[in-house]
């Protein structure tokens, strides 16, 4: 099997042309699509519907080359939808497509992805121990499905999760349940940082008695160092997509990672290529990474006013920071930089990962 990665422009939250050109000319083969990753142009708030009208527009397009509904449509592919393109930030696809093949162990690894979903959760569920566990087990699951044995070679884990809106909160209510947060965006937070702990149970990076309710969205000296977490409206489950090097996998990609230390940390990019022995100029197929404002206030010891803003959101203030800083060291701004994160790193930090093509590299 090998994984092939298309990076494909964007001309608003419903175009999907250049994936459906993509498609026609034979570039690539609907068939064998996992996972579809977006970048659109809304707020990244709870009423960010650009991506549920993302969405909505590519389950179409799959339907209708698939000859499927869209029911079904759902259960074979992923769809990740991270509004927000401030700053020099380039709306895009990154679709993900697995080319079947035999599985046979190799000298070298490559690329290997899994995708799979939690169940759907009550909305009292959301940001709660609940969450946490039912996304671990649904990362082991796609970790099962890339045949990646060792929770070294897992190198980032996408997770698109839920949030809490009036209804569904009132819906709680009515059935005499209390929820994680009665602000709407907040929810957002405690489901992004409920599904980052259950990625850090998952690979061992954090064990399960030190995890409880209190501490989520409480004690961010927990967190992972591969998760990228990002809520939206759309949906009530987690969909999970895993990215790993596998030597049972023959792809053409790898993928390293590393964690930026703060919202200026370019140097990032030089350690992800180190992780896997790329070469300097080695050609990067995607860039993707979480960005959050520090709680402190400081960057280097200069105050930023992220966190102050009542006209601007912080996670707005830091995607375009962080987008335009990446930007500069790479040379592109089609950049998968999705803001909020809770438990995704240190504070102020976050995790970054690169998808480097070959020749020239190793894992």
């Amino acid at each position: 099997m090998k994984t092939q990665v298309h990076r494909l422009a964007a001309a608003a939250p419903d175009d999907v042309s250049t994936l459906a050109e993509a498609i026609d000319s034979g570039m690539i083969v609907a068939e064998n699509v996992v996972a579809v990753l977006g970048k659109t142009e809304g707020n990244g708030c709870v009423n960010d519907f650009t991506r549920a009208f993302a969405t909505k527009s590519l389950k179409a397009l799959f339907a209708k080359r698939l000859g499927q509904g869209e029911a079904e449509i759902e259960e074979r592919i992923a769809f990740v939808m991270s509004g927000g393109t401030e700053g020099g930030l380039s709306p895009h696809w990154l679709v993900f497509e697995v080319v079947p093949g035999s599985i046979e162990l190799r000298h070298a690894k490559s690329l290997a992805v899994g995708v799979a979903f939690t169940r759907e959760f009550l909305p009292e569920e959301i940001g709660r121990m609940e969450h946490v566990r039912e996304t671990a087990r649904a990362v082991r699951e796609a970790m099962a499905a890339a045949h990646l044995d060792s929770e070294a070679d897992v190198h980032y884990v996408q997770v698109k999760c839920p949030l809490l809106t009036a209804p569904r909160i009132a819906a709680a209510r009515e059935r005499g349940r209390s929820v994680a947060t009665q602000d709407t965006y907040e929810s957002m937070g405690y489901s992004r940082g409920a599904s980052a702990l259950g990625v850090a149970l998952a690979l061992g990076e954090i064990e399960e008695d030190s995890l409880n309710d209190q501490v989520i969205c409480r004690d961010y000296e927990l967190f992972s160092r591969c998760a990228s977490t990002s809520a939206g409206i759309e949906l009530m489950r987690n969909e999970i997509m895993v990215l790993g090097n596998s030597p049972y996998w023959n792809s053409e990609l790898v993928i390293g990672h590393a964690v930026m230390a703060d919202g200026i940390d370019a140097q990032a990019v030089d350690r992800a290529m180190a992780s896997v022995s790329a070469a300097p100029n080695a050609a990067i197929a995607a860039l993707l990474c979480k960005a959050e404002p520090s709680r402190d206030g400081l960057i280097r010891g200069n105050r930023h006013i992220m966190c102050d803003d009542s006209d601007i959101h912080s996670s707005r203030h830091a995607r375009a920071l962080v987008g335009g800083v990446l930007a500069g060291r790479i040379g592109d701004t089609q950049l998968f930089v999705s803001g909020g994160a809770e438990h995704q790193g240190p504070d102020g930090g976050g995790p970054l990962a690169l998808l480097i093509q070959y020749p020239g590299v190793s894992a």
